[in-house]
């Protein structure tokens, strides 16, 4: 991966990254919003130090560990990912608490629409601002969102020290075989 340059990174704020999605997925991945590095390259979790696509693996959702830039196969696995809010920014602390309530509102009629059997929230205090559940913890919640059961994980941000990979491997198994069982 050839990485970006300051002034890349820079002109990547504000910008979109595509949704990895499709109808009927077992789980639909949604990210707080995307960093610059992932705005950059059109990929999401892309920062070196995000610990997303080896987390997945680890936990069984993936038969290897991916890279972002082979994001799209994900699809062929039963996934996608997702955002909270679709702009990028440096930090998630630049957002406004109107976007995320207006990213909840976004995201709910995108998942009644893409219809995936579960919606997992990467980022408990995302979940938590974006659908006005300040109490909610780590694992499976009560709510459906658009008709999908929810799961609030982990944050894989190499910034969350709350959580190692193995521990953070194992909430995502958690879900992997929530997901995996009869509805």
């Amino acid at each position: 991966m050839t990485r970006p340059t300051p002034a890349e990174l820079e002109a990547a704020r504000d910008r979109l990254v595509p949704d990895v999605a499709a109808s009927g997925l077992s789980v639909l991945f949604c990210g707080i919003n995307p960093g610059l590095m992932s705005a950059a390259l059109g990929q999401h979790f892309a920062r070196p130090g995000n610990r997303f696509w080896p987390v997945l693996h680890l936990s069984g959702f993936t038969p290897r560990r991916l890279r972002p830039d082979e994001q799209e196969e994900l699809l062929s696995y039963g996934l996608g990912i997702t955002n909270v809010v679709a702009r990028a920014t440096a930090r998630a602390d630049e957002l406004s608490p109107e976007e995320y309530r207006e990213g909840g509102r976004i995201l709910e009629e995108k998942v009644a629409r893409l219809r995936p059997r579960w919606l997992a929230v990467v980022g408990v205090t995302a979940y938590r601002s974006a659908f006005a559940e300040p109490k909610a913890k780590i694992g499976p919640q009560e709510r459906r969102i658009g008709g999908a059961r929810v799961w609030a994980l982990p944050n894989p941000s190499g910034l969350n020290a709350h959580y190692t990979t193995r521990t953070m491997a194992e909430e995502f198994a958690r879900l992997r075989e929530a997901a995996s069982s009869a509805p």
